[in-house]
């Protein structure tokens, strides 16, 4: 069996409309971040990597099985997309323990497999109450966990970190982590540049449906050190939050929202800035969300693009 997912020359078009293009990869194990804005080709490359749609042309392997086996891709597979959705009236336990019975696991088998999972995402206090009653950082949890429940040798995470607190995403990037230190293929698509520092081995850049850089992040975050990011957070406490973060020589500009419920952050140093809001979040300040603003996510892959190019 290949030791790599590989996409040979893959194109996929939904009508006259582009997917991706011309995408020509070996994705080797650890922690893989799919980087681009919305529109950009990140989950059609994920949904072609699990079957779930085909290509137009081109040759895809997981691990040396073809996605159009799905019963053979999904013993090996665990994807987790970015519907939030779920069937009514089940408990997470009964959530997750429902996808190993489906898959024809025995009763007494699926809930320990299941049960291992709520632990594994520190979910295990609301296991047996219903979905609905979840927050959204649960539902992130719950549906991680049944990703995780047959020990997948490939996991593939669209956007797992949306509407997280900071302290939820420190949480869940250390288990991404922790899998790939156990040798699991983990692929995960963001928008939020800083964090892929944080989370990835190695990092596919996406723009229009195009592969427009691959490797390792740190040589393209040195790139726009000193380019702005602009970062939207939900709090109780806008104004002291406002306060303590201008105290960061690294803050360009502070508005809080007219609703006085949020507030829009300007850093030259999203990294330390994160730092920050995290010790903030330990001390008394109710972060319900942090998002990047974006249009000036939308901007900095402007910059990033037109850098490749600019060595090309």
């Amino acid at each position: 069996m290949s030791d790599r997912i590989v996409f040979e020359d893959v194109s996929k078009f939904y009508g006259e409309i582009l997917g991706v293009n011309r995408v020509n990869l070996s994705i080797p194990p650890g922690v893989t971040s799919l980087v681009g804005p919305n529109g950009s080709g990140k989950t059609t490359l994920m949904n072609l990597m699990t079957g779930l749609v085909h290509p137009t042309r081109g040759r895809i392997e997981v691990l040396g099985l073809h996605p159009n086996e799905p019963e053979k891709l999904f013993k090996i597979l665990g994807y987790r997309t970015q519907f939030d959705s779920f069937p009514k009236g089940l408990t997470g336990f009964q959530f997750v323990g429902s996808y190993l019975r489906v898959a024809g696991m025995d009763s007494q088998a699926a809930d320990q497999l299941a049960w291992r999972a709520i632990e594994r995402v520190n979910l295990t206090e609301a296991a047996h109450r219903n979905v609905a009653g979840y927050s959204k950082g649960m539902r992130q949890r719950i549906r991680l966990a049944q990703a995780l429940c047959h020990n997948p040798r490939v996991l593939v995470l669209d956007e797992p970190l949306n509407g997280l607190d900071p302290l939820a995403r420190a949480e869940m990037i250390a288990l991404f982590r922790a899998v790939a230190t156990e040798g699991c293929y983990v692929i995960i698509s963001s928008h939020i540049l800083h964090e892929v520092d944080a989370i990835s081995d190695q990092v596919i850049l996406l723009s229009n449906g195009y592969v427009v850089a691959e490797g390792k992040i740190h040589s393209v975050r040195e790139e726009i050190r000193e380019h702005p990011a602009q970062i939207l957070i939900r709090c109780d406490r806008p104004r002291d939050l406002a306060a303590k973060m201008m105290e960061s020589e690294h803050t360009i500009e502070v508005r809080i929202h007219n609703d006085e419920r949020g507030l829009l952050i300007k850093t030259r140093d999203p990294d330390s800035f994160y730092l920050m809001l995290n010790h903030v979040a330990l001390n008394g300040v109710e972060i319900e969300s942090v998002a990047p603003a974006d249009d000036d996510v939308n901007s900095v892959y402007e910059y990033l693009i037109g850098a490749e190019e600019a060595v090309r």
